[in-house]
């Protein structure tokens, strides 16, 4: 079992910066490969970011590519989200999640994720 806090969130300005971070608990976080999800009201939860349980691998969505950065301290088990340029498109509410898997690599899909957080509001204005 996994346990998993986002914070961070907030409201900024387009072009800002935010970090959210998300603690876990559990004796095999730093096992288990994480990504960040996100969501708007009356959409699909969609993909933003994941990296291997190792951190030598990460994956981006194509809408975050070159402006977010995925990292994590598996000595901390924390997982990190650092986005920068921010656009008001990006407000959604983002959770991060870990792997059902020990072990693995980054990946996109939403359903190879068991373990998710409560989430943390990120509001963009124009």
């Amino acid at each position: 079992q996994v346990h998993l806090v986002e914070s961070g969130g907030g409201l900024v300005q387009a072009g800002d910066s935010l970090r959210l971070s998300c603690k876990g608990s559990g004796r095999t976080f730093n096992r288990r490969a994480m990504a960040w999800f996100r969501q708007v009201p009356g959409k699909e939860r969609e993909f933003v970011a994941a990296i291997r349980w190792t951190g030598s691998e990460t994956l981006y969505a194509d809408s975050v590519k070159g402006r977010f950065a995925i990292s994590r301290d598996n000595a901390l088990d924390i997982l990190f989200l650092q986005m920068n340029s921010l656009k008001p498109e990006d407000t959604a509410v983002y959770y991060c999640a870990s792997h059902q898997t020990s072990y693995t690599g980054a990946t996109s899909f939403f359903g190879d994720y068991a373990f998710w957080g409560q989430g943390t509001q990120v509001t963009v204005s124009p």
